[in-house]
């Protein structure tokens, strides 16, 4: 029997919505972004999905939209873990900056690099590689002994946590993983097998 395991990315925040870097800040979710959690959940339903555990950061957009999601399931008495090891990418000195001001401050080039690149921090910050050495760790010592004592469990993180998680999952490089997009409030359905290998994923769309 193949094990389940779902992520998903927070619905849009109030950050998201002004175009500033979010990082470790903690706005909550918009009107869209409760709408896009209640979608998330309404789609893991109709697949007929239920959870016996489920993982999020310490950030406020990351647990409001697993409730919203465990609501929609009726699973509100679900077993919650919170870690900030699932916590966004830091973005040091960018965080709370419009993304824009950014590009007038460093050059176009330059903000391209620290958001894009796998192993080059912005300034006092974290690149996704160090966010990689900070997830995948927690991944393994405390999400996957779950998945292989065959519980269904379901992740509610960040874009740049996430990508840590399915850069592991599917097996790509640094290189591939950070052209990967994640949409707020879409979940990703993960099937494995016994060993902890992929046998399907796919995207529920709304």
């Amino acid at each position: 029997m193949d094990r389940l395991l779902v992520l998903v990315r927070h619905g849009q925040s109030e950050w998201n919505l002004k175009n500033l870097f979010t990082g470790w800040k903690d706005p909550d979710l918009t009107e869209k972004g409760v709408e896009e959690a209640r979608r998330a959940g309404r789609a893991l339903k109709a697949r007929g999905l239920a959870f016996d555990v489920a993982f999020t950061s310490v950030l406020t957009r990351a647990q409001h939209t697993l409730s919203l999601i465990l609501e929609e399931l009726g699973q509100t008495d679900l077993e919650i873990v919170r870690d900030e090891a699932l916590n966004e990418r830091d973005y040091g000195d960018l965080t709370g900056l419009n993304k824009d001001d950014a590009r007038a401050r460093w050059g176009e080039e330059q903000v391209h690099v620290w958001r894009r690149s796998f192993d080059v921090p912005p300034p006092g910050g974290e690149s996704l590689k160090d966010t990689a050495a900070r997830v995948l760790p927690y991944f393994r010592a405390a999400i996957r002994p779950r998945i292989e004592a065959n519980d269904r469990v379901l992740v509610a993180a960040h874009g740049n946590s996430l990508r840590a998680l399915i850069m592991e999952l599917e097996g790509m490089s640094g290189e591939e993983i950070v052209k990967r997009e994640l949409a707020t409030g879409v979940p990703i359905v993960y099937r494995l097998d016994a060993a902890g290998k992929v046998v399907e994923h796919e995207v529920l769309s709304a």
